[in-house]
C-alpha cells in the first residue's frame, strides 16, 4: 500500500514538472532558427538580466508564445523586433540602437572611464608637485625644532 501511494505521489509530482516545459512545433527549420534567435536576443522585462529563453517568468512565457505565433505567421525578424520595441521600448533589446535616448547607455561607461583616468592623472601630478617642492624657511625651521626636541 505504501509503495502504491509513493508511486502515485511521484507520478503526480512529475506531471507538474512536465507541464512547465514548453514545446513548440515548427514546420520549417527556418522558423525554428528564427524563433531560437529571437528569444535569445530579446530581454525578459521582469528578470532584466536574462533573455527570454533563460527566463521562467510568466511574462517571458507569454513573450515566447507571442514570438512563436509571429514566427509561424511568417513575420520577419525586423517585424518582430519592431513590434516588441513599440510595445515594450528599447529596453526589450539586449543591443538597443544608438540614438539620443540610449546615448548614456552606450557612451556612459566610456565617459566614466575617461573621467576616472583624468582624475588619476590629476592626482598623480598634484602628488608629484607636492613632493618635489622645496621647504620654505619657516618649514625648515619647524622641522629642525621637531628634530631637536626629540632628544
Amino acid at each position: 500500500m505504501k509503495r502504491w501511494l509513493a508511486t502515485c505521489l511521484l507520478i503526480l509530482c512529475s506531471l507538474h514538472a512536465e507541464a512547465a516545459i514548453e514545446v513548440y512545433q515548427f514546420e520549417q527549420p527556418e522558423h525554428e532558427k528564427l524563433y531560437t534567435q529571437m528569444i535569445s536576443e530579446l530581454r525578459c522585462l521582469v528578470c532584466q538580466n536574462q533573455n527570454l529563453s533563460a527566463s521562467n517568468s510568466a511574462l517571458a512565457r507569454d513573450l515566447r508564445k507571442q514570438t512563436y505565433e509571429m514566427v509561424i505567421r511568417g513575420q520577419a525578424e525586423a517585424q518582430i523586433v519592431d513590434y516588441m520595441v513599440k510595445r515594450y521600448g528599447d529596453f526589450v533589446l539586449y543591443r538597443p540602437p544608438v540614438k539620443f535616448s540610449t546615448a548614456l547607455l552606450w557612451f556612459g561607461p566610456f565617459i566614466l572611464l575617461f573621467l576616472g583616468i583624468a582624475l588619476l592623472i590629476a592626482t598623480l601630478r598634484k602628488r608629484k608637485e607636492s613632493t618635489n617642492k622645496p621647504l620654505s624657511d619657516s618649514q625648515h625651521k619647524r622641522v629642525s625644532e621637531l628634530l631637536d626636541s626629540g632628544d
